[in-house]
Protein backbone atom coordinates (compact mmCIF):
# COMPACT_ATOMS: atom_id res chain seq x y z
CA UNK A 1 0.00 0.00 0.00
CA UNK A 2 2.48 2.05 -0.58
CA UNK A 3 1.74 3.78 -4.02
CA UNK A 4 -1.85 4.74 -4.60
CA UNK A 5 -3.54 2.69 -7.26
CA UNK A 6 -6.16 4.83 -8.61
CA UNK A 7 -8.70 2.07 -7.64
CA UNK A 8 -8.70 3.87 -4.43
CA UNK A 9 -9.30 7.76 -5.52
CA UNK A 10 -12.55 8.51 -4.61
CA UNK A 11 -14.60 10.76 -6.87
CA UNK A 12 -13.27 14.47 -6.02
CA UNK A 13 -16.88 15.45 -4.16
CA UNK A 14 -16.05 12.92 -1.87
CA UNK A 15 -12.45 13.07 -1.70
CA UNK A 16 -11.94 14.15 2.32
CA UNK A 17 -10.95 17.78 3.66
CA UNK A 18 -7.65 18.13 4.45
CA UNK A 19 -7.85 20.48 7.49
CA UNK A 20 -10.16 19.23 10.25
CA UNK A 21 -12.35 21.74 11.62
CA UNK A 22 -13.20 21.52 15.68
CA UNK A 23 -17.36 20.72 15.86
CA UNK A 24 -19.81 19.68 18.72
CA UNK A 25 -19.33 15.42 19.04
CA UNK A 26 -21.62 13.14 19.18
CA UNK A 27 -23.17 12.55 22.15
CA UNK A 28 -21.64 10.99 25.01
CA UNK A 29 -23.80 8.82 27.02
CA UNK A 30 -22.55 7.21 30.64
CA UNK A 31 -23.77 3.66 30.80
CA UNK A 32 -23.36 3.75 34.86
CA UNK A 33 -26.84 3.34 35.96
CA UNK A 34 -27.46 0.22 33.30
CA UNK A 35 -24.31 -1.72 34.70
CA UNK A 36 -25.56 -0.77 38.32
CA UNK A 37 -28.56 -0.97 40.72
CA UNK A 38 -30.38 1.83 39.14
CA UNK A 39 -33.42 3.09 40.20
CA UNK A 40 -36.55 3.59 37.79
CA UNK A 41 -35.29 7.31 37.51
CA UNK A 42 -31.94 6.56 36.44
CA UNK A 43 -34.01 4.01 34.29
CA UNK A 44 -35.81 6.50 32.40
CA UNK A 45 -33.01 8.92 32.23
CA UNK A 46 -30.81 7.06 30.60
CA UNK A 47 -34.06 5.62 28.58
CA UNK A 48 -34.52 9.74 27.32
CA UNK A 49 -30.65 10.12 26.23
CA UNK A 50 -30.35 6.68 24.26
CA UNK A 51 -33.69 7.78 22.44
CA UNK A 52 -32.64 11.32 21.14
CA UNK A 53 -28.87 10.57 20.14
CA UNK A 54 -30.80 7.62 18.08
CA UNK A 55 -32.89 10.34 16.88
CA UNK A 56 -31.04 13.50 16.51
CA UNK A 57 -27.32 11.86 15.54
CA UNK A 58 -27.80 7.83 14.87
CA UNK A 59 -24.36 7.18 16.57
CA UNK A 60 -23.56 7.97 20.29
CA UNK A 61 -20.48 7.22 22.33
CA UNK A 62 -20.63 5.22 25.49
CA UNK A 63 -18.21 4.96 28.75
CA UNK A 64 -18.74 2.85 32.25
CA UNK A 65 -20.31 0.01 30.01
CA UNK A 66 -18.70 -3.31 32.15
CA UNK A 67 -16.96 -4.27 29.29
CA UNK A 68 -13.73 -4.71 31.34
CA UNK A 69 -10.58 -3.09 29.98
CA UNK A 70 -8.37 -6.14 29.94
CA UNK A 71 -11.31 -7.79 27.40
CA UNK A 72 -10.31 -5.01 24.79
CA UNK A 73 -6.69 -4.70 25.63
CA UNK A 74 -6.20 -8.62 24.69
CA UNK A 75 -7.81 -8.16 21.34
CA UNK A 76 -5.90 -5.24 20.60
CA UNK A 77 -2.50 -6.86 21.18
CA UNK A 78 -3.83 -9.87 19.15
CA UNK A 79 -4.85 -7.95 16.54
CA UNK A 80 -2.02 -5.68 15.98
CA UNK A 81 0.16 -9.38 16.02
CA UNK A 82 -1.91 -10.60 13.26
CA UNK A 83 -1.46 -7.67 11.07
CA UNK A 84 1.67 -7.27 11.74
CA UNK A 85 2.06 -11.02 9.78
CA UNK A 86 3.97 -11.31 6.46
CA UNK A 87 1.23 -10.99 3.63
CA UNK A 88 2.11 -14.42 2.96
CA UNK A 89 0.80 -16.20 6.40
CA UNK A 90 -2.21 -13.61 6.39
CA UNK A 91 -3.58 -14.94 3.09
CA UNK A 92 -3.54 -18.62 4.51
CA UNK A 93 -6.33 -17.34 6.03
CA UNK A 94 -8.16 -15.45 3.38
CA UNK A 95 -11.32 -15.35 2.96
CA UNK A 96 -13.15 -15.35 -0.71
CA UNK A 97 -16.87 -15.44 -1.92
CA UNK A 98 -17.52 -19.19 -0.86
CA UNK A 99 -16.59 -18.06 2.92
CA UNK A 100 -16.49 -14.31 3.11
CA UNK A 101 -14.64 -15.51 7.00
CA UNK A 102 -10.88 -14.59 7.42
CA UNK A 103 -8.07 -12.03 5.92
CA UNK A 104 -8.99 -9.43 2.87
CA UNK A 105 -7.18 -6.12 1.93
CA UNK A 106 -9.05 -5.53 -1.76
CA UNK A 107 -12.50 -4.33 -0.16
CA UNK A 108 -14.80 -2.07 -2.06
CA UNK A 109 -17.16 0.29 -0.71
CA UNK A 110 -19.61 2.40 -2.85
CA UNK A 111 -17.71 0.88 -6.04
CA UNK A 112 -14.12 2.25 -4.51
CA UNK A 113 -11.16 0.42 -2.92
CA UNK A 114 -11.28 0.80 0.78
CA UNK A 115 -7.10 2.13 2.06
CA UNK A 116 -7.75 -1.01 5.29
CA UNK A 117 -6.91 -4.78 5.44
CA UNK A 118 -9.52 -6.25 7.50
CA UNK A 119 -10.16 -9.66 9.34
CA UNK A 120 -13.62 -10.95 9.44
CA UNK A 121 -15.32 -14.00 11.90
CA UNK A 122 -18.80 -15.02 13.04
CA UNK A 123 -19.78 -15.20 16.60
CA UNK A 124 -22.10 -18.36 16.12
CA UNK A 125 -20.11 -21.23 14.48
CA UNK A 126 -21.11 -22.68 12.27
CA UNK A 127 -23.41 -20.00 10.39
CA UNK A 128 -25.43 -20.32 7.97
CA UNK A 129 -26.12 -18.06 5.46
CA UNK A 130 -28.00 -18.44 1.51
CA UNK A 131 -25.58 -19.67 -1.09
CA UNK A 132 -26.06 -16.81 -3.73
CA UNK A 133 -28.12 -13.16 -3.95
CA UNK A 134 -30.47 -14.73 -6.41
CA UNK A 135 -33.82 -15.48 -4.68
CA UNK A 136 -34.60 -18.26 -6.06
CA UNK A 137 -31.54 -20.10 -4.77
CA UNK A 138 -32.86 -22.02 -1.76
CA UNK A 139 -29.31 -23.61 -1.25
CA UNK A 140 -27.75 -22.97 2.47
CA UNK A 141 -23.77 -22.13 2.73
CA UNK A 142 -21.93 -22.80 5.99
CA UNK A 143 -19.43 -20.74 6.96
CA UNK A 144 -16.39 -21.76 9.45
CA UNK A 145 -14.10 -19.17 11.07
CA UNK A 146 -10.65 -19.39 9.95
CA UNK A 147 -7.61 -18.85 11.95
CA UNK A 148 -3.93 -18.57 11.91
CA UNK A 149 -2.19 -21.49 13.03
CA UNK A 150 0.79 -19.43 14.49
CA UNK A 151 -1.19 -16.92 16.68
CA UNK A 152 -3.53 -19.43 19.14
CA UNK A 153 -4.63 -16.00 21.56
CA UNK A 154 -6.32 -14.32 18.42
CA UNK A 155 -9.33 -17.11 18.52
CA UNK A 156 -8.95 -16.79 22.01
CA UNK A 157 -9.39 -12.59 22.37
CA UNK A 158 -11.32 -12.78 19.94
CA UNK A 159 -14.00 -15.07 21.29
CA UNK A 160 -14.12 -13.37 24.81
CA UNK A 161 -14.74 -10.26 23.50
CA UNK A 162 -17.81 -10.95 20.96
CA UNK A 163 -19.29 -12.18 23.82
CA UNK A 164 -18.92 -8.84 25.95
CA UNK A 165 -20.15 -6.89 22.79
CA UNK A 166 -23.29 -8.88 22.65
CA UNK A 167 -24.19 -8.32 26.19
CA UNK A 168 -23.44 -4.60 25.87
CA UNK A 169 -25.64 -5.00 22.40
CA UNK A 170 -28.46 -6.60 23.95
CA UNK A 171 -28.57 -3.85 26.91
CA UNK A 172 -28.64 -1.02 24.48
CA UNK A 173 -31.17 -2.92 22.62
CA UNK A 174 -33.57 -2.60 25.51
CA UNK A 175 -33.26 0.57 26.07
CA UNK A 176 -33.58 1.66 22.39
CA UNK A 177 -37.05 -0.44 22.90
CA UNK A 178 -38.06 1.56 25.62
CA UNK A 179 -37.04 4.77 24.24
CA UNK A 180 -39.40 3.57 20.93
CA UNK A 181 -42.35 2.85 23.61
CA UNK A 182 -41.89 -1.24 22.97
CA UNK A 183 -41.61 -3.43 25.65
CA UNK A 184 -38.18 -3.75 27.27
CA UNK A 185 -37.50 -7.14 25.05
CA UNK A 186 -39.28 -6.78 21.96
CA UNK A 187 -36.28 -5.97 19.95
CA UNK A 188 -33.64 -8.19 21.99
CA UNK A 189 -36.28 -11.37 21.13
CA UNK A 190 -35.48 -10.81 17.63
CA UNK A 191 -31.57 -11.82 18.15
CA UNK A 192 -31.94 -14.95 20.39
CA UNK A 193 -30.15 -16.66 17.92
CA UNK A 194 -28.45 -14.03 16.25
CA UNK A 195 -26.01 -14.55 13.11
CA UNK A 196 -23.63 -11.30 14.57
CA UNK A 197 -20.04 -10.84 13.44
CA UNK A 198 -16.66 -9.38 14.33
CA UNK A 199 -14.41 -7.17 11.96
CA UNK A 200 -10.71 -6.39 12.87
CA UNK A 201 -9.52 -2.97 10.60
CA UNK A 202 -5.92 -2.14 10.00
CA UNK A 203 -5.55 1.18 8.15
CA UNK A 204 -1.61 1.73 7.17
CA UNK A 205 -0.05 5.14 7.21
CA UNK A 206 -1.22 6.36 3.48
CA UNK A 207 1.05 9.41 1.52
CA UNK A 208 -2.13 10.23 -0.25
CA UNK A 209 -5.20 10.84 2.60
CA UNK A 210 -6.55 13.60 0.88
CA UNK A 211 -7.78 11.41 -1.82
CA UNK A 212 -8.97 8.41 -0.16
CA UNK A 213 -10.69 6.98 1.95
CA UNK A 214 -10.27 4.07 4.71
CA UNK A 215 -13.82 3.01 4.51
CA UNK A 216 -15.85 5.34 2.02
CA UNK A 217 -19.33 6.85 3.50
CA UNK A 218 -22.09 4.61 3.67
CA UNK A 219 -24.84 3.27 6.18
CA UNK A 220 -24.46 -0.07 7.86
CA UNK A 221 -27.38 -2.43 6.93
CA UNK A 222 -27.46 -4.33 10.33
CA UNK A 223 -29.64 -3.41 13.53
CA UNK A 224 -26.19 -1.94 15.92
CA UNK A 225 -22.78 -1.76 15.72
CA UNK A 226 -20.22 -0.79 18.26
CA UNK A 227 -17.27 0.00 17.68
CA UNK A 228 -13.85 0.07 19.33
CA UNK A 229 -10.79 2.53 18.21
CA UNK A 230 -7.73 3.42 19.26
CA UNK A 231 -6.61 6.72 20.36
CA UNK A 232 -5.50 8.03 15.89
CA UNK A 233 -9.37 8.65 15.53
CA UNK A 234 -10.53 8.90 11.77
CA UNK A 235 -14.33 8.07 12.01
CA UNK A 236 -16.18 10.47 10.74
CA UNK A 237 -20.25 10.81 10.92
CA UNK A 238 -22.17 13.04 8.64
CA UNK A 239 -24.69 15.24 10.64
CA UNK A 240 -28.19 14.76 10.21
CA UNK A 241 -28.57 18.52 10.86
CA UNK A 242 -26.53 19.74 8.14
CA UNK A 243 -24.77 17.24 6.10
CA UNK A 244 -21.23 18.44 7.64
CA UNK A 245 -18.75 15.98 8.20
CA UNK A 246 -17.67 15.54 11.89
CA UNK A 247 -14.93 14.22 13.05
CA UNK A 248 -15.61 11.30 15.97
CA UNK A 249 -12.77 12.19 18.53
CA UNK A 250 -11.35 9.26 20.26
CA UNK A 251 -12.44 8.66 24.20
CA UNK A 252 -10.14 6.49 26.38
CA UNK A 253 -12.21 2.87 26.70
CA UNK A 254 -15.29 4.32 25.10
CA UNK A 255 -17.54 2.24 22.39
CA UNK A 256 -19.37 4.04 19.49
CA UNK A 257 -22.61 2.78 18.95
CA UNK A 258 -24.63 3.18 15.70
CA UNK A 259 -28.02 2.61 14.56
CA UNK A 260 -27.84 0.50 11.62
CA UNK A 261 -30.54 0.37 8.69
CA UNK A 262 -32.22 -2.40 10.73
CA UNK A 263 -33.44 -0.29 13.52
CA UNK A 264 -34.50 2.74 10.97
CA UNK A 265 -36.81 -0.22 9.17
CA UNK A 266 -38.55 -1.37 12.42
CA UNK A 267 -39.18 1.92 13.79
CA UNK A 268 -40.28 3.39 10.64
CA UNK A 269 -38.06 5.79 10.13
CA UNK A 270 -38.73 6.84 13.92
CA UNK A 271 -34.66 6.65 13.90
CA UNK A 272 -32.41 6.28 10.82
CA UNK A 273 -28.73 5.08 10.06
CA UNK A 274 -26.66 7.67 9.28
CA UNK A 275 -23.45 7.76 6.87
CA UNK A 276 -20.20 7.09 7.90
CA UNK A 277 -16.56 7.15 6.99
CA UNK A 278 -13.06 6.61 7.65
CA UNK A 279 -10.18 8.83 7.05
CA UNK A 280 -6.74 7.80 6.91
CA UNK A 281 -3.72 9.27 8.45
CA UNK A 282 -0.12 9.92 6.57
CA UNK A 283 1.93 9.17 9.72
CA UNK A 284 0.20 7.62 11.36
CA UNK A 285 -1.36 3.30 10.96
CA UNK A 286 -4.98 3.14 12.93
CA UNK A 287 -6.71 -0.17 14.33
CA UNK A 288 -10.94 -0.58 15.18
CA UNK A 289 -12.88 -3.08 15.85
CA UNK A 290 -16.25 -3.33 14.58
CA UNK A 291 -19.01 -5.47 16.32
CA UNK A 292 -22.01 -6.01 13.97
CA UNK A 293 -24.99 -6.98 15.86
CA UNK A 294 -27.46 -8.91 13.13
CA UNK A 295 -30.82 -11.24 13.36
CA UNK A 296 -30.72 -15.11 12.34
CA UNK A 297 -30.40 -14.65 8.59
CA UNK A 298 -33.69 -15.97 8.50
CA UNK A 299 -35.66 -12.94 9.99
CA UNK A 300 -37.99 -10.96 7.50
CA UNK A 301 -37.65 -7.46 8.21
CA UNK A 302 -40.38 -5.05 8.51
CA UNK A 303 -41.51 -1.86 10.49
CA UNK A 304 -42.78 -3.27 13.66
CA UNK A 305 -46.60 -3.51 13.66
CA UNK A 306 -46.64 -1.63 17.57
CA UNK A 307 -45.50 1.10 15.49
CA UNK A 308 -47.73 1.71 12.27
CA UNK A 309 -51.10 3.38 12.17
CA UNK A 310 -53.34 5.34 9.69
CA UNK A 311 -51.27 7.99 10.38
CA UNK A 312 -48.05 6.51 10.29
CA UNK A 313 -48.12 4.06 7.80
CA UNK A 314 -45.65 1.80 7.26
CA UNK A 315 -42.63 2.92 4.95
CA UNK A 316 -41.21 -0.45 3.79
CA UNK A 317 -41.64 -3.60 2.48
CA UNK A 318 -40.67 -7.02 4.08
CA UNK A 319 -37.35 -8.12 3.09
CA UNK A 320 -35.28 -11.36 3.94
CA UNK A 321 -32.18 -10.54 6.20
CA UNK A 322 -30.23 -13.31 5.17
CA UNK A 323 -30.79 -12.71 0.72
CA UNK A 324 -30.31 -8.59 1.87
CA UNK A 325 -26.90 -9.37 3.15
CA UNK A 326 -26.05 -11.81 0.82
CA UNK A 327 -26.62 -9.16 -1.93
CA UNK A 328 -24.71 -6.44 -0.28
CA UNK A 329 -21.78 -8.88 0.28
CA UNK A 330 -21.22 -8.95 -3.61
CA UNK A 331 -20.06 -5.51 -3.78
CA UNK A 332 -17.15 -6.62 -1.39
CA UNK A 333 -15.30 -8.93 -4.13
CA UNK A 334 -15.98 -7.41 -7.61
CA UNK A 335 -16.98 -3.85 -8.81
CA UNK A 336 -20.65 -3.50 -9.64
CA UNK A 337 -22.22 -1.47 -12.48
CA UNK A 338 -25.15 -0.20 -10.45
CA UNK A 339 -25.68 0.81 -6.96
CA UNK A 340 -25.55 -2.07 -4.24
CA UNK A 341 -28.57 -3.24 -2.71
CA UNK A 342 -30.00 -0.48 0.65
CA UNK A 343 -33.02 -0.63 2.39
CA UNK A 344 -33.90 2.33 -0.35
CA UNK A 345 -35.31 0.06 -2.74
CA UNK A 346 -38.11 -1.28 -0.29
CA UNK A 347 -39.61 1.77 -0.10
CA UNK A 348 -42.88 1.91 -0.07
Amino acid sequence: MGEVDPAFIQALEHQPKIIITEAEGIPLIDLSPLISCNTEAEDSSLVAEIGDACKNWGFFQVINHGVPLKCREKIESAARKFFGLSNEEKKKVSRNEVNPLGYYDTEHTKNVRDWKEVFDLTVKKPTIIPSSHQSDDKELNQLMNQWPEDLPELKEACEEYAEEMAKLAFKLLEFIALSLGLPKTRLSGIFKDHDSFLRLNHYPPCPAPHLVLGVGRHKDPNALTILGQDEVGGLEVKRKADGEWIPVKPTPNAYIINVGDLIQVWSNDEYVSVEHRVIVNSEKERLSIPFFLNPPNSTWVEPLEELINKQNPAKYKPYNWGEFLAKRARSNFEKLDVENIQISHFRI
